[in-house]
């Protein structure tokens, strides 16, 4: 292939989910609702945690961070399929799309790192109650948390690296409703044989690997409590139950199709609506649950309340003077 017909593809067209109109509408009031939701539930999760002082602790740091990364992964590609439900010409730049994979990947290693850092936490609250506080110091969440962001971004890098000088001067057609490197690799024409295999080594080994760490920490801190305390294992069943289900949540579909992304699976797009908008909604839902969370919700509401009514009160009184 010749560098001037290499430099044709300028811009990708995004088959979508269906051209059905009425699947269509269904699909924008379902995916903005959800969006919506998920955008709303982080977003309180974060603002009760930085608002009351009982939730300043390392559990719930990690937390309104994890939520935060949430928000990240509900509005990287979200907000264009939304907007695309309703073109009939759904494209993306070439550069967006390198964009969109870059976002993707840098915000989904973090979290797969963060969710290892809120493990070990909880390995450490459980295990040893008494050095908690100190082991898990605000300077030490800090230090995990700049590693989690590198290593999500050192991931990201490392996989663009290798398919940002790719060249496309074939079909510009991906079908999908957004850009990842799946079905990007595969619109290049050249030989992707490694470069599968590359892909299937950094997201797919990783997620799976990731994953049983997480599964295998779970079981190694059930077990201590056990040995220790026949009695406390409920206790820690409880603890444990919302980061086993976030687990749950988040690993599944992207070890689906990362593991096994050549040639793609027809489930594949419905995988990748629930990894990009199910996941980031269910958390804030998941972690909700929890007795604090609730109790310091309820404080917020009340002080949101309170200070409208005092401000009303304010203003009615201003007026009749």
């Amino acid at each position: 292939m010749d560098g001037g017909n290499c430099s044709a593809v300028s811009e990708f067209l995004l088959l979508g989910l269906t051209n059905s109109w009425e699947i269509q509408i269904l699909l924008f009031l379902f995916f903005t609702v959800f969006y919506v939701a998920s955008m709303l539930g982080n977003l309180l999760i974060v603002l009760t945690i930085i608002s009351d002082h009982h939730l300043h602790s390392p559990m719930y740091f990690l937390l309104a961070n994890l939520s935060f990364i949430d928000t990240g992964v509900s509005s990287i590609a979200t907000p264009k399929m939304i907007f695309d439900l309703f073109r009939k010409r759904k494209v993306i730049s070439m550069k967006g799309c390198i964009t969109q994979m870059f976002f993707i990947h840098t915000v989904g290693g973090t979290e797969m790192v963060l969710l290892i850092v809120m493990a070990y936490d909880r390995y450490v609250a459980i295990c040893k109650p008494l050095h908690y506080l100190s082991i898990m110091s605000l300077r030490m969440c800090i230090f995990l948390l700049a590693i989690a962001w590198t290593t999500g971004l050192i991931h990201s890098v490392a996989q663009l690296a290798f398919v940002v000088n790719l060249p496309f001067c074939g079909t510009n057609r991906m079908d999908s409703f957004y850009c990842d490197f799946p079905r990007f690799i595969k619109l290049a024409c050249t030989d992707t044989y490694r470069l599968e295999f590359l892909v299937t080594a950094n997201s797919g080994f990783i997620s799976m690997g990731t994953f049983f760490i997480l599964i295998a920490s779970y079981v190694f801190i059930l077990v201590t409590v056990h040995k220790r305390s026949s009695g406390d294992l409920s206790k820690a069943l409880s603890t444990l139950s919302a980061h086993v289900t976030v687990v749950v949540f988040f690993f599944g579909p992207c070890i689906i199709v990362y593991v096994w992304p050549f040639p793609t699976l027809p489930i594949d797009k419905f995988l990748a609506i629930f990894d990009a908008l199910i996941t980031p909604f269910m958390n804030p839902v998941i972690y909700t649950f929890r007795n604090k969370m609730k109790v310091a919700m309820r404080r917020l509401f009340v002080k949101v309340l309170t200070s409208f009514r005092k401000s009303a009160l304010m203003h009615s009184s201003r007026n009749s003077d």
